[in-house]
């Protein structure tokens, strides 16, 4: 009821208490029971009559440089402050003491290094749980005065700073603190137990600073710790056989050349080591520096320049299911007992230079998606993929393989029969040849894309034993200009792509086609089959045609489709058609059946008049040819 009172002069008020500043057309303060909120107002205060006990107050995004009791007017019952994006540069001594309920205080955003010049303690801050100071400008030293007393405080960002060094007593007013972030900050030096006192802590982020290295990492408690973007050339842990609560780990982007020394006695799940100049794994250590990883789930090595990778390196992470080893320069990858990565799930081997793939029999069970894109595989084992139960995502994009045929004997391809669960195959930019007859049989592919194989020659059976799974066809950009395969067959198909071919006819299709999405851009299509439009037409969503040479008056079921049904031509403005054989390309949206009545009107006028043309001229002819002939005569009798 108070709340409801007051909304009036509330709303009154949030419009003119920007102290001197013309009232402009904003929207009034919002009011939610006992929560304000101003963003984005002008304001250089809060608005004047605030409820009484008002628990929420958002002032971001206004013009608040002096925060004094005024400016707040004279409230202190405050849960959560937002005074992120102003322009504070002054805060009155002691303003917080009396907010024993304040637990979120947000000073992102300001102007706080002029603040802390004059060296006074914004506290106590008694309740507070939650503080940001990120991007006021500060540096070293000048967080003291923001956390000198701070009991309950458990948050704290100091993010996009220009702090340089954490020294040993930074945090010491601060000892229940659970998760800092210093992202953001020009950290070169971080004192020997400045972190230690901090028995809660649990979430550590020092990304994007200047660190070069961690020497003695001894933070047991620690659960998260992200070291992301820095200059790391080496990450080693303390030889402590405490057990270490660490579960997600980022070094990614650094300039780390070995495999990080991590704690022995640990449960880390997660490890990110992307992006650094990894050249090798160290698996030879000694047993009293062995480190286990029977707990790490996310492997990421992506982007190093890794040239070998032993299977016994895997021999100590009996639950990984994510290996991401993709650019780097591996030229062979080898897993041939079948108890090593048992749990993969996800395995990344794109972009690097693999000629040599083996996988043992009964290895890598549980492996569901391969990424093996942007290598050099062109001689595999032929059966290489069938011995994968789970596998349903294979992309073999940017590699130079051919397909078996039924003769299993044959050697330099591989097979794609009976992989029993492979759902999405990739195929494209491999140089294929040839798609022999039954290439898929019993693999239940529903997406399957075969684009950039220049020249590629399908056999008419390629895609039999596809018919009840097939969704998504991709064939673009292969240069065939006629398409051999029997699509009509493929009753689940919903979504074909044959753009940028030769095409010069559609394929045929039955009238339980199922087909949503067709691409024929930039083909040589002249004239659309009509019963291939209307086989099309029930169940067609969205057609590509652009950039071909179509005719206009030999389409006009085609005309009559895009003019009146409910199929969407996204690329509609690129669809012309010519009228005749000299005329210019017209939209295909302009044509009318009219403009072809009158081109076929006046096409027959034309021919009328070629026609009475030929005859008067032959007459003519015939005439001249007579009268000749009659005088030839006269002269032949004359005496």
């Amino acid at each position: 009821m108070v709340s409801i009172r007051l909304l009036l002069p509330l709303m009154v008020s949030c419009s003119v208490a920007a102290s001197g500043q013309p009232p402009r057309h904003l929207p009034p303060c919002r009011v939610v029971q006992m929560d304000v909120f101003c963003s984005d107002q002008r304001l250089r205060s809060s608005p004047l009559n605030l409820p009484h006990a008002v628990q929420t107050l958002d002032l971001s995004y206004n013009q608040v440089q002096n925060l004094t009791e005024e400016t707040l007017a004279y409230r202190t019952s405050f849960h959560h402050l937002n005074l992120h994006a102003n322009k504070i540069h002054s805060i009155q001594a002691g303003l917080f003491k009396n907010m024993t309920d304040l637990k979120v205080l947000n000073l992102s955003r300001n102007h706080l290094s002029l603040f802390a010049l004059s060296k006074i303690q914004i506290g106590p801050l008694t309740a507070v749980k939650s503080l940001d100071l990120s991007s006021n400008g500060l540096y070293t030293g000048m967080t003291d005065y923001f956390l000198s007393d701070s009991p309950s405080l458990e948050t704290l960002s100091l993010s996009s700073n220009s702090i340089t060094k954490i020294a040993r007593n930074t945090f010491s007013g601060a000892l229940s603190l659970s998760k800092i972030s210093l992202h953001n900050n020009v950290i070169l030096d971080i004192e020997d137990g400045a972190f230690e006192s901090l028995d809660c802590l649990s979430e550590l982020d020092l990304s994007k600073n200047s660190i070069t290295c961690i020497t003695d990492f001894n933070l047991c408690n620690l659960k998260v710790l992200n070291l992301s973007r820095n200059s790391m050339e080496v990450f080693q842990s303390s030889r402590s056989t405490q057990m270490f609560k660490l579960s997600r780990l980022d070094l990614s982007q650094n300039k780390m050349s070995y495999f990080p020394l991590l704690p022995r006695n640990n449960i880390l799940e997660y490890l990110d080591i992307s992006r650094n100049q990894l050249q090798t794994v160290n698996v030879t250590g000694s047993r009293e520096r062995k480190v286990v990883l029977n707990h790490l789930r996310y492997l990421d090595m992506s982007y190093n320049q890794l040239r070998s990778l032993p299977e016994s390196f895997f021999y100590c992470m009996g639950s990984l299911e994510v290996l991401n080893v993709s650019n780097n320069c591996l030229q062979a990858f080898s897993i041939v007992n079948r108890r090593v990565l048992q749990t993969v799930k996800t395995m990344d081997l794109s972009y690097n230079s693999l000629q040599s793939l083996t996988f043992g029999e009964n290895a890598l069970s549980s492996l569901e998606e391969l990424f093996l894109q942007g290598n050099d595989l062109s001689i595999l084992d032929h059966q290489v993929f069938q011995g994968r139960p789970s596998l349903r995502h294979l992309n073999l994009q940017q590699n130079h393989l051919e397909v078996c045929s039924s003769v299993h004997h044959q050697r330099d391809c591989v097979s794609f029969r009976s992989i029993t669960n492979l759902q999405i195959l990739n195929l494209s930019e491999n140089g294929l040849r040839t798609l022999p007859a039954n290439a898929f049989t019993n693999t239940p592919l529903e997406f399957l894309d075969l684009s950039l194989n220049p020249g590629l020659d399908m056999d008419v059976h390629s895609l039999s034993g596809l018919e009840p799974s097939l969704v998504h066809l991709l064939l673009k950009e292969n240069n065939i200009s006629r398409l051999n395969a029997d699509l009509s067959l493929l009753r689940s198909l919903k979504h074909i792509d044959l753009s940028t071919n030769q095409l010069t006819a559609l394929p045929l299709w039955n009238k339980e086609s199922s087909i949503e999405s067709l691409n024929l851009q930039n083909n040589n299509l002249v004239t659309l089959e009509s019963s291939s439009m209307l086989a099309l037409e029930h169940s067609l969503k969205t057609l590509y045609m652009g950039s071909n040479p179509l005719s206009c008056c030999s389409n006009l079921g085609f005309l009559h489709m895009v003019q009146h049904s409910t199929v969407v031509v996204p690329d509609i403005e690129t669809v012309t058609c010519v009228l005749d054989d000299f005329s210019e390309p017209v939209n295909i949206e302009r044509v009318t059946e009219e403009m072809c009545h009158q081109e076929k009107i006046q096409n027959y006028i034309i021919a009328v008049v070629l026609a009475a043309l030929v005859v008067i001229t032959t007459a003519v002819v015939l005439l001249k040819c007579c009268r000749s002939r009659k005088r030839k005569l006269n002269r032949s009798f004359s005496i």
